[in-house]
Formats: C-alpha cells, structure tokens, sequence
C-alpha cells in the first residue's frame, strides 16, 4: 500500500457500527462461543488454542460476574445472582475441561442462551 492509499485509508469515513450495551456483549459471547467451537474441532492437536479459547471465555465470564457483583448493577438482585452462579459453573467446568475430565458443549450452551437474552429477537 503506498502513501497515498494509507492516507485514504485513515481519512476515509468510517463506518463502524454503533453498539449498545446488550449488542457489544452479544457479539462479545458470540466471538468466544464460536472461538470454542472452532478450537474443539482441532482436537487433539490444536489443545494450545483449545486452550486459549477456554481462559479467553473464563475472562468473560469473571469480567460478568464482577460486573453483576457491583451493589451498583441495575440488573434484579435474582438475575444478578444467576449470572454470578453461571459464572462460577463456567471457572469450575473450564478447570475440569481443561484436564480433560469434561465436554466443552455445557460452557457453549450456556454462551448460547446468554445471546439468546442479550438479543432483542431472542434469538442468536
């Protein structure tokens, strides 16, 4: 790319979507559970991004729960509460995926009903 096409490039008009709350966290578990997916069909040679892909899903889930853990959440104290136990579930299975003693498929269902919610239509 010369000079020219890289000037173009930075000044050119952007047109990135603009995403709320709900929409920013649907695509956020829409990415990892497809990431999971993608790096369990590479088992058993691919276990270092299989591996990636469960601590990266783990980090959302962690960053979930601080989030509904904030006395300030405007979520239900209920809804607040399940989340913080799928968390939990997701950090205790992941350790129990990762030695080898459990199956991926509860971690994406789990992904899955949470862009079910998170998604206007309902559907993911």
């Amino acid at each position: 790319m010369n000079i020219i096409e890289q000037a173009h490039q930075a000044y050119a008009p952007k047109t990135s979507v603009l995403r709320t709350g709900r929409s920013a966290e649907h695509q956020l578990f829409s990415e990892v559970t497809n990431r999971l997916r993608r790096a369990s069909d590479q088992l058993p040679s691919g276990f270092p991004a299989f591996a990636e892909a469960v601590h990266a899903n783990r980090a959302v889930w962690t960053h979930l729960a601080s989030q509904v853990a904030d006395d300030d959440n405007a979520l239900s104290e209920d809804l607040r509460a399940r989340i913080f136990y799928l968390a939990e579930f997701t950090s205790f299975h992941s350790r129990k995926i990762l030695k080898g003693e459990a199956d991926i498929a509860p971690l994406i269902e789990i992904n899955t009903a949470m862009m079910r919610g998170l998604n206007p239509q309902g559907a993911s």
